[in-house]
């Protein structure tokens, strides 16, 4: 398994718009639910939950796509189309970030599943925890609280020299 090495950097498929990441995570996840699918062309999106203080857009500007609400805002590169990151308003702390976006993602495994409901029959993943919708807020303290603690079952975080 790979090392998550902060910090992170990453970019859409043409390169016109880069971004880092400089805190851990928070949480990995694989959503199912039918909106997911269609963003993502596949069975699933995949998300890294980072703190908004550690994330940065360093060049280029993404412009919003696919959601274009209030709360919900998706951020795509408007040369290549590529889904990058997903921002709540009001911020709650912290936004999701596309794994695949990274320029290294081989340390990634989705803690969490979401949306089972939704999912397509055949579509799993080594997720630890399954959940039919989202899960309560009252289960986030301790999932957050479990994959901060993890010993180095999907990644050993480290900061870079």
């Amino acid at each position: 398994m790979a090392e998550l090495t902060l910090p992170m950097e990453g970019g859409c498929r043409c390169g016109s718009v880069r971004f880092r990441v400089s805190k851990p995570p928070m949480l990995t996840m694989a959503c199912h639910c039918t909106g997911c699918q269609k963003m993502s062309a596949s069975a699933y999106s995949l998300s890294i939950a980072v703190p908004s203080n550690g994330f940065e857009v360093i060049a280029g500007e993404p412009v919003i796509g696919g959601l274009h609400g209030d709360q919900v805002r998706h951020h795509h590169c408007d040369q290549c189309k590529s889904w990058m990151f997903t921002r709540i308003e009001p911020d709650p702390g912290f936004l999701n970030v596309r794994p695949t976006m990274l320029d290294d993602s081989s340390w990634f495994i989705p803690f969490i599943e979401t949306y089972r409901s939704e999912a397509l029959p055949w579509a799993t993943t080594p997720a630890q925890h399954r959940f039919d919708r989202f899960p309560e807020m009252a289960d986030y303290p301790k999932l957050l609280a479990e994959f901060a603690t993890r010993n180095g079952e999907a990644t050993t975080m480290t900061p870079a020299p």
